[in-house]
């Protein structure tokens, strides 16, 4: 389909609405690069790391103590020893069960610095709910990394065991852009503790490239990446090629996808296939639906895990980063993603998408009649085209043919038919109820105990807040009187 060149002045009116609705300011002259894989995130993070001269700052989700953790906090042993300043900030639930504080004890005896993001408090007894999701490394203010890949050997997969690497991307960063990683950096450890001195910064805001870039560091309750992926979603003119780990779709991005759908976007959604968090990767399906009915074309990763938070528009624009379609990545963690405005990192990060099509299984709604073999589409073709009417998006017709478009026989093509029922979810939840019934019912106490302890929980963790917010009412009626 046929799209009118945008004027300067539309072009000026995106730029505006994606940097509000980001919170973030477009920088040019930057250099990016795309990693893909953990092995080659590895080797770059850890060449980055051992060249450091003045300070290492690294954050990430989890931080694993086995081979590859092991080899990072050698390097940052090493880097330290040698007087580099370290600052590490790990999730304190990501890393449960990963690597415990003593961990760090190596790099601490050396004079790094190691912190803890969000461990539970008294007073704060839905603290947990925010997590520090960020994959964040910066060197010497010059170097910048962000991802996907947490640091665990997990990703590299197990070649004896024949399980392929986990699939995931990320982008090597230099230019302007590397001092606003730093920044949310900086944030991140001042929220947990003592603040920070200024760093110097070198030669890191000189231009080195062509690359036009946004850094979105999200905060909780801040929703910048939530608005630009749903303006993005609304500004898609011709694609719209998304990739994401735990997707789970929100009636108003859905509906966003949907309408772009309907309008003639050429919009994919890739998925993982099997989940190291089964019970989201059946919510992901629950999702499907609606998305396969308006046209979204709906792929599984055939591989171990899909881990890769990406998306890719009509050849311009580009994102990367930690942030999952998922009201979690959205509203209360800490994530950060950069959103490319470059027409060559773009075509990358779609052929990419292109090949990661090849290792996947398309999903289609089961079909209401038999079609020829010439009837189906390839994961590489365009969509037909959808009839339109004037003033927006296609009506129920158009849907009607889309499902028809999308109904494929599983055994002739390498895709797995939607039926009109989802089962599983149904039966996991009725075995679930049917077992919590019966458990009330003839060990009432089996339930009465876990409930009374929540209760206590929560009624300890209030009375500890009431009392905190009264004594610094005091402190400021005093600071008040004080001051007459």
């Amino acid at each position: 389909m046929n799209r009118p060149i945008a004027s300067p002045h539309a072009r000026l009116l995106a730029e505006q609405a994606l940097s509000r609705a980001a919170g973030a300011p477009l920088l040019g002259g930057n250099r990016a690069e795309l990693l893909i894989d953990a092995a080659a995130h590895y080797d770059a993070w850890l060449a980055a790391i051992r060249g450091a001269r003045e300070r290492v700052l690294l954050e990430n989700y989890i931080i694993r103590d086995d081979e590859v953790g092991r080899a990072f906090r050698q390097a940052l042993v090493e880097c330290a020893q040698r007087g580099v300043f370290v600052a590490v900030v790990y999730d304190w639930l990501g890393c449960k069960g990963q690597s415990r504080d003593r961990f760090w004890a190596p790099l601490r005896a050396a004079g790094g610095q190691v912190r803890a993001f969000n461990p539970p408090q008294f007073g704060q007894p839905f603290g947990w709910v925010s997590r520090d999701h960020r994959k964040l490394l910066v060197v010497d203010g010059v170097h910048g990394f962000l991802s996907g890949v947490c640091i665990s050997e997990k990703w590299l997969g197990d070649s004896a065991r024949q399980v392929p690497p986990w699939r995931d991307t990320g982008v090597a960063l230099h230019g302007p852009a590397v001092a606003e990683l730093e920044n949310a950096f900086v944030e991140s450890w001042s929220s947990i503790g003592t603040p920070l001195d200024p760093f110097e910064q070198p030669a890191a805001d000189v231009e080195v490239g062509t690359v036009a870039l946004r850094v979105i560091a999200t905060q909780p309750a801040t929703a910048g990446m939530y608005r630009l992926d749903q303006l993005i979603a609304a500004m898609a003119r011709q694609t719209l090629w998304l990739t994401d780990a735990y997707f789970i779709g929100v009636a108003p991005y859905v509906q966003a996808l949907a309408a772009a759908s309907r309008d003639g976007v050429d919009v994919r959604l890739l998925v993982p296939g099997s989940s190291d968090i089964p019970v989201v990767a059946g919510m992901s399906r629950s999702g499907y639906r609606p998305l396969l009915k308006a046209g979204v074309r709906v792929f599984e990763w055939n591989g171990s895990m899909l881990h890769a938070k990406t998306a890719v528009a009509d050849g311009q624009w580009a994102r990367v980063g930690s942030s999952n379609l998922n009201i979690a990545s959205w509203l209360s963690n800490r994530e950060i993603d950069v959103a490319v405005e470059d027409t060559g990192f773009a075509r990358q990060l779609a052929e990419q998408y292109e090949r990661d099509l090849e290792n996947t299984t398309e999903i289609v709604l089961a079909p209401s009649r038999w079609r020829r073999a010439t009837d189906h589409v390839q994961s590489h073709d365009r969509p037909p085209q959808r009839p339109r009417r004037a003033g927006g998006s296609s009506g129920r017709a158009a849907a009607g043919a889309l499902r028809i478009a999308n109904s494929v026989g599983a055994a002739l093509t390498d895709r797995r038919v939607l039926d009109d029922t989802s089962i599983s979810p149904l039966v996991i939840g009725t075995l679930a109820l049917v077992v919590l019934a019966v458990v009330a019912i003839l060990w009432p106490a089996v339930l009465g105990w876990p409930l009374g302890v929540l209760a206590a929980w929560f009624a300890l963790n209030f009375g500890i807040r009431a009392w905190r917010l009264r004594r610094r009412q005091k402190q400021r009626a005093a600071e008040r009187d004080g001051s007459i």
